[in-house]
């Protein structure tokens, strides 16, 4: 499988966002990439106001994403803001592709390190896995990544891959726990991890928003043995990789913890 991750830095403004989506997955298509992978909150950078540009997945700010896909005959995941309740919004991927729509509510909200998601988001209820080019991907968002439980939930339900849409807050020591987030996972699940953040808007000369995450970079590849294959920066940047999910058997012979992993305990 040849794959992309689009390491962008949205704003505040949505159109504009979905002008980026459609350079870098058209960029994406032109260099073989059938699946191309986006930040959370691309709709909308977190600084703001969430409930304005909430919309359901079929609205027209996802339907344009559907119809870049369609188009460039590829897979986008996306992240974007659906409508909760008593106006909170649910943090959202959007899983578009010419033939599936599918959809992940974030699960685990991001109430740490002065920030509080719940304030404004719902959360969501259940793990997602979705075929893409006949492989198994899991579905996870940001904070999500500090909860192995929902990796090994997807891994058990068939992933090879796991995808992580983040837009990761800077601070002392978050960039070494991202590094070490992203491996634990992949050798938690025998998984490739496909780790996909915001950039960081300082490397545009922008500043951050108060206490709102907003991005550090290193989206990053990483193998099911934890080795980090493939990692960006902190400015924006497309990568493309050629990932082949056959390799898990292999790693999964030598590595067999999701064989080996007791339930009794």
């Amino acid at each position: 499988m040849r794959l992309a991750l689009a390491q962008i830095i949205s704003t505040d403004d949505g159109e504009a966002n979905l002008a980026i989506v459609e350079r870098f997955a058209t960029d994406a298509r032109a260099q073989g990439a059938e699946l191309v992978v986006f930040p959370e909150a691309t709709m909308r950078a977190f600084g703001g106001t969430l409930a304005d540009v909430a919309e359901p997945i079929d609205g027209p700010w996802a339907t344009a994403v559907r119809a870049i896909a369609a188009r460039l005959d590829l897979t986008i995941v996306v992240g974007m803001f659906t409508p909760g309740e008593a106006g909170r919004v649910r943090n959202t991927l959007l899983v578009a592709a010419p033939d599936t729509v599918a959809h992940y509510d974030k699960v685990h909200l991001f109430d740490a390190f002065g920030f509080a998601e719940s304030d404004t988001v719902d959360a969501g209820d259940r793990a997602v896995t979705v075929a893409v080019g006949g492989t198994t991907i899991g579905l996870a968002t940001c904070y999500d990544l500090r909860f192995p439980a929902l990796f090994l939930s997807n891994a058990v339900a068939g992933a090879r891959l796991s995808i992580v849409c983040a837009s990761w807050g800077a601070g002392p020591g978050k960039a070494e726990q991202w590094d070490l987030l992203v491996r634990a996972r992949a050798v938690d699940t025998t998984t490739f991890v496909i780790a996909v953040g915001q950039g960081d808007p300082a490397s545009q000369g922008r500043a951050s928003t108060g206490a709102a995450p907003t991005g550090i970079g290193r989206s990053a590849v990483v193998s099911p043995f934890g080795e980090i294959l493939h990692q960006l920066g902190a400015q924006e940047g497309l990568l493309v990789v050629d990932v082949d999910p056959g390799e898990l058997d292999a790693a999964r012979q030598k590595l067999p913890v999701l064989a080996n992993r007791r339930l009794d305990l």
